[in-house]
């Protein structure tokens, strides 16, 4: 709101017939200002620009806390009450003078020197991956004073996901400062919070080997890591919008190129220039990475399943068949699953991240079951052996009948043993060029072939019949 004084003196400069442009130049103010104090009325010119009303002013501190400090509300509650209406401006004015609100407090500002301190912290956020709608754990970390960013998302954020999400800073870095402030996340902190913290032993060795130490800051005090505090507002509007992601890798490589090509060459004010410009200048101070980067993977004790599967957070995977009800050792990398059976690599997997209840069955580990071939009946057996037509017609027939075909072999030995054999096989190929296998049928096909010859009788044998009579 314009001082009172200036008001005045633009009222006095405008009696003296002096124009907007002079007034404002004088003044050093803008025109639209000085338009605006001159159509103000003139009981504004005491400095009271509304008459208070006494009772309402005696309510204000219990309406204040009625209203939980909103002053649209308060003008609610006082119209609804009192039957005055109350405007906004008037009433945040009435608000201050009584110090019913407190006072803002002067921000800080935190000065780091090249190699001196890194942020880290996560923020979950809402995307698309695979056409799902999922909430991912956004983990970032910056150096304090270059303000070089690097993100990498997880579908969720625990010990193992944060020893990874280390390493692969530290290797973006390609080096750490001895400083890393972080929130009081369970995920590091074991007990305690803020210069109390008692962080996780593992968590402390992890970051022992990669050369620094975590520092926690004060509960409810997030300004102290604003240097990765405040990023995350921009992922969220820069780097996630009109954006489409197949799998949590394709994401996490996007992401990987928009802070080479985004987030670290775009020029900040509050540098002067762009992170990666600062970074070539905080870069000689960094801490060196040690020759052999610590190992990420969790040890698992599991028991093949009857279907020959493994479970690993959810998801299930395959082991040679031999291997069921066996206990195998699994270790789980971030991007592969490996199992062990006595000391032996038996199987690695790809593994599937941000799935859930899925299966990967590598090749050869499930075979099919093959039904065993069966033998060929005796039966079979004797009238396949003459080769030739007969064996022809035994296989179709067999492959005709149901089953065996044990009974309808039977007669047909039967009658490959009664009749003559010419007139048995030109039968058979007969009924082998029409489909019969009516073996009724076929005997009477048979019967045609040696009728006259194998029932006519010998002249020596009507002799002998003469003879009788």
């Amino acid at each position: 709101m314009t001082p009172l004084e200036i008001r005045n003196s633009v009222h006095t400069l405008q009696q003296q017939n002096l124009s907007l442009r002079e007034i404002a130049r004088v003044l050093k103010l803008s025109r639209n200002t000085v338009r605006r104090i001159v159509r103000e009325p003139k009981n504004r010119l005491d400095g009271t620009t509304a008459v208070r009303d006494e009772g309402v002013h005696k309510r204000l501190g219990e309406v204040y806390a009625r209203a939980q400090g909103n002053a649209v509300r308060m003008s609610q509650i006082l119209q609804e009450e009192n039957g005055k209406q109350v405007a906004y401006s008037t009433l945040t004015r009435w608000v201050r003078d009584a110090d019913l609100r407190a006072s803002l407090k002067r921000s800080g500002q935190y000065h780091f020197e090249p190699g001196q301190e890194m942020q880290h912290d996560t923020s979950p956020h809402k995307l698309e991956v695979a056409g799902k709608r999922v909430v991912a754990q956004c983990a970032g970390l910056t150096l304090a004073y270059s303000r070089r960013l690097f993100i990498c998302y997880y579908p969720r954020f625990t010990r193992f996901e944060a020893k990874d999400f280390l390493v692969r800073a530290a290797q973006f870095m390609d080096g750490t400062c001895p400083r890393c402030v972080i929130d009081n996340t369970s995920v590091m902190v074991a007990g305690g919070a803020g210069c109390d913290a008692v962080f996780a032993p593992e968590m402390a060795a992890f970051a022992r080997a990669l050369g620094f130490h975590f520092m926690a800051h004060r509960v409810n005090n997030p300004d102290r890591k604003a240097r990765i505090e405040r990023p995350f507002a921009w992922i969220e509007n820069n780097f996630l919008p009109g954006r489409s992601f197949s799998s949590f890798d394709d994401l996490n490589a996007q992401a990987l190129k928009w802070c080479l090509e985004v987030a670290n060459v775009k020029p900040k004010r509050s540098l002067g220039m762009a992170p990666e410009a600062a970074y070539v200048m905080e870069k000689p101070y960094l801490r060196a990475l040690p020759s052999v980067l610590p190992a990420v993977y969790e040890v698992l004790d599991r028991v093949v399943d009857l279907y020959g599967f493994v479970s690993v957070d959810t998801n299930r995977y395959s082991t040679p068949e031999r291997l069921v009800g066996k206990q195998v050792t699994v270790y789980k990398h971030y991007a592969s699953v490996e199992i062990h059976y006595k000391h032996s690599l038996v199987a690695s997997h790809p593994r599937l991240v941000g799935v859930r209840d899925a299966r990967n069955t590598l090749p050869g580990h499930h075979t099919i079951p093959q039904r065993k071939a069966r033998e060929p009946s005796l039966q079979a057996q004797l009238l396949s052996a003459q080769g030739g037509v007969l064996e022809a017609y035994v296989k179709a027939l067999v492959k005709h009948l149901n089953g065996r075909g044990t009974r309808a072999l039977n007669r047909l030995l039967q009658m490959q043993r009664t009749y003559p054999a010419q007139p048995f096989l030109g039968a058979l190929e007969q009924a082998l060029k029409y489909g019969l296998f009516d073996l009724t049928r076929v005997q009477t096909l048979v019967l045609r072939h040696v009728a006259g010859d194998f029932f006519a009788m010998g002249e020596h044998d009507n002799e002998g019949d003469a003879q009788d009579q």
